[in-house]
């Protein structure tokens, strides 16, 4: 094992400002938008669920074993794991996508190229809305390979936000034209793009498919689930309030056991304007989702009334819902589910109960929100026939929808906010989802059940939810069941007068590193859990950081873990959002979950120049990645770009898709072996 590399000698910092400005709001210079005074796990001592007593059932036995891996396993360090033989790369700042010694890279699609049949080709100094409704959005974020016919696959990508300073010269956000803002319309959404393997190379060509597609802010969506058609939906245009036009700010995303795509609208808030001059209940529920008071940085509300919430207060409330979308199907109508909830989704993940139903998991990524699970009422039909899709498509529409509360089992004076673990050398403890409302029933007292699933987060309040550090991707392993979950930082932790301190999941204040928590559930369907602390992140030279008990000397730095998925070997891997933190570029990391590795966590690519990656897709002999918003720093702009990925010279920078592969004799070989 090759010891670890010294960080570069950088001024450490957070997220550039320029993409605080465009992702979210600005969301990390306001203050968050949670005022609830909800207990938090320094109080908690004990919960009704002791995790000791819950131990002597086998089931968590067995997880309690494999995590102990601090102990017994570490005596039998040393060797590789499968799927993660690699020679991890070294942290840097370059403007190039670093891969491991022996793998070989290709960009897959760029901003701009070929979706649509008819489509121009890309010019950056010629753009129109026309032409960009038919090419690749901008940022790319969310990806999945679909199976397509003739051994294809379908690619889906989902396109997050727009970088107007990076899109266009001589921008003036005071002023942008109306075709600007038609463009930035047409660069959100999603693509549907199908792809070709080149013979002998793990390259993916992209191709004009019948079922190729752009998802852009003009496009309907249905409606669906128990607040479909309520008053708090309706507009002037549709007031049905059944039908919304377009999807925005989709962050990370799943696919289903049925093929299906799902995605979460995440930073939907800075979208509409003049909240602040609407009268009461409008004016304080838009706080609570920090919805901007007056104008936008993007001006949308001068060209279209229904970002201008003093004309459509209703608009805003059909966004920040889950999304499914079925790729295979060009004509078919994408949907928005209610019963889900309504909060920044950073995303939503299945999993299947041994009875048939399907369980959500989604974050809602902002500082002191709350982790979710959705149980649907009904059963999955088995196949892939018409039926059984129209069936399966409608499942997210009835069930219960929860949230989660944690309870540490440390005394309270053992989390003092530094990180040191406390007297039982684990962060862990025991948890419970509270039930919200399902279908036409609400739980949460003064709440009606249509006020719970487009008010979620007023709902989590209620019931005293956990406060946590920016839940984002949640992923269950489909080798034990555990699930993971992504808790990306929390500056204002601790420091922010009034805001919460350190709790036993939440262990640092001041959290500009974020940490990955592991949950474990009998069943899906149980309303109990235990938890564990799987990463606590940052330099592995900080005493603060924990690494599932790996020594971490030889261990890979790591900033704000953002997006999770899993390899055929159950291995875990991770992508960054904003790692200069550590002053480091963003990067996909491998880690295992089990065995004497457990906590190894290697770098296997980093990303350009402010780039983020993101969407991580790791199959057998291919691994891809989306490059978000490459040379996206302060101070640069369309204008004086400080990259010039993917294509160099002195071209613009260009969000992309990337692929990974390693070669062979005759063709790509497995990944990490």
């Amino acid at each position: 094992m090759p010891p670890r590399i010294p960080l570069p000698l950088l001024n450490p910092s957070r997220r550039a400002a320029v993409t605080c400005e465009y992702r979210c709001g600005n969301a990390c210079s306001h203050e968050a938008p949670n005022p609830s005074a909800n207990e938090y796990l320094g109080d908690i001592v004990t919960s009704v669920i002791s995790r000791r007593g819950a131990l002597k059932t086998g089931a968590v036995v067995a997880f309690g074993v494999a995590g102990l891996s601090g102990s017994a396993a570490a005596q039998e360090r040393g060797g590789t794991t499968p799927g993660l033989n690699f020679e991890r790369v070294q942290p840097n700042t370059l403007d190039a996508v670093v891969v491991p010694k022996g793998y070989e890279q290709a960009v897959v699609i760029r901003w701009g190229d070929p979706v649509l049949p008819c489509a121009p080709k890309f010019d950056f100094d010629n753009q129109t809305a026309a032409a960009q409704a038919k090419q690749f959005g901008y940022n790319c974020d969310f990806a999945a390979l679909l199976p397509a016919h003739g051994g294809n696959q379908l690619l889906v990508t989902n396109h997050e936000y727009t970088s107007e300073n990076f899109m266009f010269k001589g921008y003036k956000s005071d002023s942008p034209t109306e075709e600007q803002v038609k463009i930035g319309w047409a660069a959100h959404g999603l693509s549907v793009v199908e792809v070709e393997q080149v013979r002998g190379s793990g390259r993916l060509k992209p191709v004009i498919g019948r079922c190729n597609r752009r998802i852009t802010m003009t496009t309907p969506f249905k409606i669906t689930g128990p607040a479909a058609g309520s008053d708090l939906l309706k507009t002037s245009v549709d007031p049905t309030g059944t039908v919304a036009l377009g999807t925005l700010n989709n962050c990370a995303g799943g696919v289903t056991p049925w093929g299906t795509i799902l995605s979460g609208e995440e930073n939907f808030n800075q979208y509409w304007a003049n909240a602040g001059q609407t009268a009461e209940p409008v004016k304080s529920r838009a706080a609570r989702y920090g919805i901007t008071a007056g104008a936008t940085s993007r001006k949308w509300e001068r060209f279209d009334k229904r970002f201008d919430m003093l004309q459509e207060p209703n608009e805003v409330n059909r966004f920040g819902y889950v999304i499914e979308l079925d790729p295979h199907d060009p004509e078919s109508t994408p949907v928005k589910h209610t019963a889900l909830g309504r909060f920044k989704h950073e995303c939503a993940n299945i999993r299947v109960a041994r009875d048939g139903r399907v369980v959500a998991y989604s974050g809602d990524d902002e500082r002191f929100e709350y982790l979710y699970k959705f149980v649907s009422k009904n059963k999955m039909r088995k196949g892939n026939s018409k039926t059984a899709r129209r069936h399966n498509i409608t499942l997210l529409d009835e069930g219960t929808l929860y949230v989660a509360k944690f309870t540490g089992d440390s005394p309270p004076g053992e989390i003092d906010g530094t990180g040191k673990l406390p007297s039982d050398k684990r962060f862990d403890g025991s948890g419970e989802w509270i039930p919200l409302a399902s279908g036409n029933r609400s739980f949460v007292p003064g709440m009606t059940a249509e006020e719970v699933y487009v008010f979620t987060r007023l709902a989590g309040d209620k019931v005293g939810a956990t406060k946590m550090d920016r839940p984002e991707d949640v992923q269950a392993s489909p080798k034990t069941g555990r699930v993971y979950v992504a808790l990306s930082n929390n500056v204002e932790r601790g420091v922010t007068p009034g805001k919460e301190s350190a709790t036993e999941p939440n262990p640092r204040n001041n959290n500009k590193h974020g940490q990955v928590l592991e949950l474990t559930e009998h069943d899906p369907l149980s309303l109990r859990f235990e938890w564990w602390l799987f990463l606590v992140c940052g330099d592995p030279n900080d005493p603060s950081t924990y690494f599932a008990g790996f020594p971490k000397d030889q261990v890979s730095p790591i900033s704000s873990p953002d997006n999770v998925a899993f390899d055929q070997y159950g291995n875990l891997w991770i992508s960054t959002d904003s790692a200069n933190a550590l002053g480091i570029n963003d990067g996909l990391y491998g880690v295992p979950v089990d065995g004497p590795q457990r906590g190894n966590l290697k770098l296997f690519l980093t990303v350009p120049r402010g780039a983020e990656t993101c969407g991580p897709i790791v199959q057998e002999r291919l691994i891809t990645v989306c490059v978000q918003h490459p040379g996206e720093v302060d101070g640069a702009s369309a204008d004086k770009p400080v990259s010039h990925w993917p294509d160099g010279g002195d071209s613009q920078p260009r969000p992309s898709v990337v692929a990974v592969w390693k070669p062979g004799r005759h063709g790509p070989m497995k990944i990490g072996s």
